[in-house]
């Protein structure tokens, strides 16, 4: 049995903290100690369900004051590096840049292995002068940093030769669990409309926007069909405005965070994504899995990881826009015959991204013997 001691920045929500707790779940379901620690300043608190055997241990307990200063982020960091001698893990994994450099100097000279992770494509997200000069400097002392694309192992390698690289994606949970809030999808949309549906936070990388004037396009032509986006998010007065000014208050939906996304995958006639970039969606791998055609943006960097093109959907050039994304939607909407076929391969996903064939990738990464079956 080994101690893990895994650092993610918090577990509020995202697919990073999501994933955190499956594998911490897995890990202690296989017989490992488990310690997630959330390192945000300002504590927050867990949304994702956890085994009852993973030790939540939050960062800021241990760190007397919350405020965001230069002087707090060095208490941080020395309360992280006590913490890491007190628990005194077996190995530390860690998620997301800032908190991947934190964890590399906190275990330096105590002997202790350290997996670090990046959780999107970095050249997508700029982290900063400072930041990206330390990442540089600091992934090359970590025992592996894993990487969720083929992509970012390219990214990795030019930006620091000397890390030692492994890919992993991230893991399809079917069926989903039941979170809160709970509503259905008769409760927004009428039983027989035909639904269009996408998911995620209300954010500028998603281009929701982009994704309503594509829609609009289609709407007048397509009378049955209406276009539902799920999550929450500081654009959501943006795109309620947007939504209006095209005309389409009673043909798209936003109903915010929804904790029973299975019944509206279910309830769905084809998944979109529209975003700029991604790491490792854990929608579209959840849409797929519920046998969803889907269209995306081929964009940085994990759709196209994911799907294969012309097999369970497609992968649309970022340069054509709203436009090419339309004509995409469009062909779909078109052809029942070719949706019921990318739904049956879809549902491939469930096998080619089980947690069972990700969590051994993970177990010989941090070079875990697993104990009991997960």
């Amino acid at each position: 049995m080994s101690h893990i001691l895994f650092l993610v920045s918090s577990m509020q929500g995202g697919g990073a903290e999501r994933v955190a707790a499956l594998l911490s779940n897995c890990w202690a379901q296989q017989g490992h100690q488990v310690t997630l620690m959330p390192t945000f300043s300002g504590r927050g608190d867990c949304i994702y369900p956890l085994d009852e055997r993973v030790k939540l241990d939050y960062l800021a307990d241990r760190v007397s004051s919350r405020r965001v200063s230069l002087l707090n982020k060095f208490r941080r960091y020395a309360a992280l590096r006590h913490a890491v001698r007190e628990i005194a893990p077996d190995v530390v994994v860690s998620f997301l840049p800032h908190v991947n450099v934190a964890a590399i100097f906190a275990v330096s000279r105590l002997d202790i292995p350290v997996v670090v992770s990046e959780r999107i494509y970095p050249p997508a997200m700029p982290v900063g002068a400072v930041l990206e000069w330390l990442r540089k400097w600091s992934y090359p002392k970590a025992d592996t940093v894993v990487v969720q694309t083929i992509q970012a192992k390219r990214w990795l390698m030019k930006c620091c030769p000397n890390a030692h690289c492994q890919v992993i994606a991230n893991p399809v949970v079917f069926p989903l669990p039941l979170g809160q809030p709970q509503r259905q999808p008769d409760m927004i949309v009428r039983k027989n409309r035909k639904l269009i549906l996408a998911v995620g936070r209300l954010h500028e990388q998603k281009q929701f926007d982009l994704l309503m004037t594509a829609f609009s396009r289609l709407a007048e032509s397509y009378p049955e069909w209406d276009l539902v986006i799920l999550g929450e998010g500081h654009e959501r007065e943006c795109l309620e405005q947007k939504r209006e000014y095209l005309g389409l208050l009673d043909r798209v939906y936003l109903p915010g965070r929804i904790g029973n996304l299975a019944d509206w995958y279910d309830r769905a006639e084809l998944f979109v994504m529209s975003s700029r970039f991604e790491g490792f969606p854990n929608t579209l791998l959840e849409a797929m899995a519920h046998g969803l055609p889907v269209v995306s943006f081929d964009c940085d960097a994990g759709p196209r990881d994911i799907i294969r093109q012309g097999v369970d959907g497609y992968l649309v050039p970022v340069e054509s826009g709203n436009g090419g994304l339309s004509r995409v939607i469009e062909k779909l909407i078109l052809d029942d015959s070719r949706r019921q076929k990318m739904s049956e391969a879809s549902v491939a996903v469930r096998e080619r991204f089980s947690m069972e064939r990700v969590a051994t990738q993970w177990s010989k990464a941090l070079g875990l013997t697993e104990t009991r079956d997960v």
